[in-house]
């Protein structure tokens, strides 16, 4: 079992030891998107949902979500983030949000988790803002579009 990065010699999850690893300036972007009703779209473009700015409040919580990706996904290193942005685009065409999330660090290992994680509470939060209007929601696509940095390079 040991060509396993998460498990030990008994096959036991373990966190990879990244102590030999050099430090390196690590990129990861992530995107995704939310589907919604068109009246819904237009709902957050005119800043008329209840709960206030959906798009402001939902790019909050994806940099906070980066910040403790440690803490969600087990196995994942705590990371000294050197950057986190997040953009949002209202689609006419989906009809929904597309979303996309930009993570940097210089460490010993990559910022893929945080990338993802952003993207995906990002789009939870729209959802949690808007739900109270559209009963339609679905949230899908999310996925890695680049990584940089580290032995594999540009991915």
């Amino acid at each position: 079992m040991s060509e396993l990065s998460h498990a030990d010699d008994q096959g036991r999850a373990r966190m990879v030891d990244v102590s030999d690893k050099a430090v390196t300036h690590r990129v990861a972007r992530a995107a995704g998107v939310i589907r919604m009703k068109r009246e819904t779209v237009h709902a957050i473009r005119d800043n008329a949902v209840k709960k206030g700015d959906v798009l402001s409040v939902a790019k909050i919580a994806g940099i906070m979500a980066a910040k403790r990706t440690s803490e969600l996904i087990p196995l994942c290193h705590p990371l000294m983030l050197t950057d986190v942005s997040l953009t949002s685009k209202l689609d006419e065409s989906l009809p929904g949000v597309r979303v996309t999330a930009t993570a940097k660090t210089t460490a010993q290992t990559g910022v893929e988790m945080e990338a993802i994680v952003a993207v995906s509470v990002m789009l939870l939060t729209i959802w949690d803002m808007v739900k109270g209007i559209d009963n339609a929601l679905q949230i899908g696509e999310i996925v890695l579009t680049e990584k940089r940095g580290g032995k594999g390079g540009t991915g």
